[in-house]
C-alpha cells in the first residue's frame, strides 16, 4: 500500500525539527493543501535552513500574488496565436502516478510567438500548464502517495535550432522562466528526459545550467537521437500504455497519430497574420564583412573579464567554405582550443554559443591558409556577454503591446 500523501518518511530527527520550526513560522500563510510535503520542498531547496526557507516561501507567495497564480490565472484567456501554437500535452502518468508532460520542442516557434504575443503571455501560458499539472499531481497523491506529487517531463528536441534562442527576446524569456521556476517551484521535478538533442544543445545547456540549482540539473537526462538509448530509460519510468507510439509506447489518438497530436499539441509555425510587430522593421544586425586572401587568416580577439560569460557568434561565408575555430588565452599566456576547427560552408548563417570565463582573451579565427586559389568573403557578428547582467531578466509581469518591435539580437 502506498504511503499516505500526508505521511513524511525518510527524514532524520534534525530535519524533522527543522520542519516543525518552519511549519510554526509560516502558519499564518498556509492553505489547506500546504501539507508537510509542500513545506519540505522549500526546506530542501534551502539546505534545511528554516529561516532561509521561510524567506524563500514568503517571497514566492508575493510573486504568486503579482502574477495572479491563485486568483486570475485560471480565468485568463490566452491569445489565439498562443492557444493554437504552443506545443505541449500529457498522455498519462508515470509508474508512481505522477503526470507525464510531453513537449515536442520543434513545434515551439519562439520567433513567431514573440512577434505575436508578449513575453508575459508566453510565461503565463507555461505557468498555467504547470499549475494544472501540480493540481493533478496533488489529486494523484491522494491515491498513489507522495511519490506522485512531482512531474515527469519528456522534452523532444528533434529539429532544435539554436538560432532562435540566440535572439535576445527569446534568451530573455528562457532565463526569466528559469529564474521563476527555481525561485517558486522547488523540488517538483521527478525526472526530465531530453531526447533527440543535437550536439549544439550541449553548448546551450552549458550556459543554461548556470541558472539552475544542482537538484534540477541532477534530474535532467540528455540523450541523442538513438531511441535504443533513451527509450529503455523512459520506459523504466513510464508504462507503454501511457506513452505515444512515437516515443516507444502503445498510444495513438483518435486520428491514429503515433505522436498523439490531438492530445499533445504539436505547436507549429505561427502565421504572420498574427504578428503585432514586423521583423523587417527591426534593427538588423550589423555584420562585419572581410575578404580573407588565400593563405591568410582573420582573427577576432574578444576580451572576457567575467566568469559566467557567453561567447555568441553568427557568421557565414559567401562562397565555398572556410575553417572556423575558437581559442582561449589566459593571463599567463596559456592557449587552448575551446571550439575545435571545422568548416563553415556557404548557405544558412552559422549560429552558436560557447561558455566563457575570464580574465582571458578569446580568439575567433577564420582560417583560409589551406586555400591556394580563392579568397573568401566572410561576414560575422561575435560578442561576449554576461546574461545575468546584460539580459532583461525580471519576475515582473508586463503586457507591452509590441513584444519584439524594439528588440535586437544580443
Amino acid at each position: 500500500m502506498a504511503p499516505s500523501a500526508n505521511q513524511v518518511v525518510g527524514i532524520d530527527d534534525d530535519q524533522r525539527f527543522a520542519l516543525m520550526k518552519f511549519r510554526r513560522s509560516v502558519k499564518d500563510v498556509m492553505k489547506p493543501e500546504h501539507n508537510d510535503h509542500y513545506l519540505l520542498r522549500w526546506l530542501r531547496a534551502r539546505q534545511w535552513d528554516p529561516v532561509a526557507a521561510e524567506k524563500m516561501l514568503r517571497d514566492s507567495l508575493k510573486w504568486r500574488e503579482k502574477w495572479g497564480i491563485d486568483t486570475t490565472l485560471h480565468t485568463w484567456q490566452a491569445p489565439e496565436a498562443l492557444e493554437k501554437h504552443f506545443p505541449s500535452g500529457s498522455t498519462g502518468f508515470d509508474k508512481e502516478g505522477s503526470p507525464v508532460l510531453i513537449v515536442p520542442f520543434v513545434g515551439l516557434d519562439v520567433w513567431g510567438l514573440l512577434h505575436s504575443v508578449t513575453k508575459t503571455d508566453v510565461i503565463r501560458m507555461i505557468l498555467r500548464h504547470l499549475e494544472n499539472y501540480l493540481t493533478i499531481a496533488r489529486k494523484q497523491a491522494a491515491e498513489h502517495g507522495p511519490a506522485a506529487l512531482k512531474v515527469t517531463v519528456l522534452f523532444d528536441l528533434e529539429g532544435f535550432n539554436i538560432k532562435q534562442y540566440a535572439w535576445k527576446p527569446a534568451a530573455e524569456m528562457v532565463f526569466t522562466l528559469l529564474q521563476l521556476y527555481e525561485a517558486n517551484y522547488p523540488e517538483i521535478l521527478k525526472i526530465c528526459y531530453i531526447i533527440n538533442a543535437p550536439k549544439v544543445f550541449s553548448l546551450a545547456f552549458a550556459v543554461i545550467k548556470k541558472f539552475m540549482h544542482e537538484y534540477t540539473i541532477s534530474k535532467i537526462k540528455i540523450y541523442g537521437s538513438d531511441p535504443k538509448k533513451w527509450q529503455p530509460q523512459v520506459l523504466s519510468t513510464v508504462d507503454k500504455d501511457q506513452l505515444p507510439q512515437h516515443y516507444g509506447g502503445t498510444m495513438v489518438d483518435d486520428n491514429g497519430d503515433p505522436r498523439c497530436g490531438l492530445i499533445v499539441k504539436p505547436g507549429g509555425k505561427v502565421p504572420k497574420s498574427y504578428y503585432n510587430s514586423n521583423p523587417s522593421d527591426e534593427n538588423e544586425k550589423d555584420y562585419k564583412r572581410v575578404t580573407i586572401k588565400t593563405g591568410e587568416k582573420h582573427v577576432v580577439d574578444l576580451l572576457c573579464m567575467d566568469n559566467d560569460s557567453v561567447l555568441k557568434w553568427e557568421c557565414g561565408v559567401e562562397q565555398h567554405d572556410i575553417k572556423f575555430l575558437i581559442k582561449r588565452r589566459d593571463e599567463e599566456g596559456n592557449e587552448t582550443i575551446v571550439h575545435e576547427a571545422r568548416k563553415i560552408t556557404e548557405g544558412p548563417t552559422d549560429v552558436g554559443i560557447l561558455e566563457a570565463s575570464g580574465p582571458a582573451t578569446y580568439s575567433v579565427i577564420f582560417d583560409n591558409k589551406s586555400a591556394f586559389l580563392r579568397s573568401k568573403k566572410v561576414y560575422y557578428h561575435v560578442i561576449i556577454t554576461v546574461p545575468a547582467r546584460d539580459l532583461n531578466i525580471s519576475d515582473e509581469p508586463t503586457d507591452e503591446k509590441s513584444p519584439a518591435a524594439c528588440s535586437t539580437a544580443l
